[in-house]
């Protein structure tokens, strides 16, 4: 490795408090972790971040790749440097990143990550910086403001709201016990436990009552997409290492998606807002059946950089 590359993986600071082998350990696993295939839906997972968060967690300092970018390396003994081969072994293996150190970033929040919940995306932000908007709007208009968030998983976007939001209450669910185990953890660890419900559930079921019937201002959901058929073909760090649940949507990738269009209407208040995520090429179809559905006045969508619709609004006509 080259000085610049050094530089680029450490500090000065770094270079010269670690010690020869440590520089040397961490020049060795970068160089392995550069030949991982690097996912497009996890760009946060470089080699030097990866670099960085797996020596971290080997000190026991669990962050997520992009706190660990910001973080000084602690020292390693020869016990430490170990555990940091091993898990860089695991990484090159296969296993995702998030699991490995326990930790991912979203809308700015350092949250729990685990093989029980999906990982959550940076794409899924376009769907929780639209939805934190809608919500604080209506919290300036009342004061308050109740938002659901379903399929829920490690609970990334009903945390992020209530952190957008502290007026809001925000109850999240998801099918799966382990899931929502996750999410009651994240909850605890960012200390919203006073603001944030959790339930176990299939969608909005949990909530079929008269405390949220007709009285949701913001309802979001990051549903599964993917069809059945395509499963098979994702890479084996998802297939083999994330939830299903969190990702097969049915035969045409829309089962949960079809369900949750026909079931929000009643739990949205007037001029409400349904929020939820959609994959790649779904945008325009869910538009239009939206666009002749008359329980919805407006309609809004969100697109990524590459100007493909991700994120969809719809407004519960009054």
């Amino acid at each position: 490795m080259s000085a610049e590359q050094v530089a680029a993986l450490l500090t000065p600071a770094e270079t010269a408090g670690l010690g020869a082998a440590a520089v040397q350990a961490l020049q060795r696993a970068h160089a392995r972790l550069v030949r991982v295939d690097a996912l497009p839906d996890k760009p946060e997972d470089t080699p030097l971040a990866a670099t960085r968060a797996l020596w971290c967690r080997a000190a026991g300092q669990p962050m997520s790749a992009v706190a660990a970018l910001l973080a000084p390396l602690p020292a390693l003994d020869d016990a430490g440097l170990a555990a940091f081969d091993n898990l860089v072994e695991q990484r090159v293996s296969g296993v995702p990143l998030a699991h490995l150190v326990e930790r991912q970033r979203f809308m700015g929040l350092e949250l729990l990550a685990g093989p029980q919940a999906l990982i959550p995306r940076q794409e899924t932000e376009l769907l929780g910086e639209a939805a934190a908007v809608l919500l604080a709007e209506a919290a300036a208009q009342r004061g308050e403001a109740l938002a659901i968030d379903v399929c829920t998983g490690c609970g990334n976007l009903a945390l992020a709201l209530a952190a957008r939001v502290p007026q809001a209450r925000v109850h999240a669910a998801d099918l799966s016990a382990e899931a929502v185990a996750l999410a009651r953890r994240n909850t605890e660890l960012l200390g919203v436990g006073d603001r944030v419900a959790l339930h176990e559930g299939d969608l909005l079921a949990p909530f079929d009552t008269p405390a949220f019937i007709a009285k949701v201002d913001v309802l979001t959901c990051n549903p599964p997409y993917i069809s059945s058929a395509r499963l098979s073909a994702m890479a084996a760090e998802i297939a083999v290492h994330e939830p299903a649940l969190a990702f097969d949507g049915g035969p045409l990738g829309i089962r949960i998606l079809q369900r949750l269009l026909r079931e929000a209407p009643r739990f949205l208040r007037p001029g409400g807002w349904l929020a939820f995520e959609v994959g790649a090429g779904q945008g325009s179809g869910v538009l239009r059946r939206l666009g002749a559905d008359a329980h919805y006045s407006e309609l809004r969508s969100v697109s990524d950089a590459h100007g493909e619709v991700r994120a969809v609004l719809a407004r519960r006509s009054a």
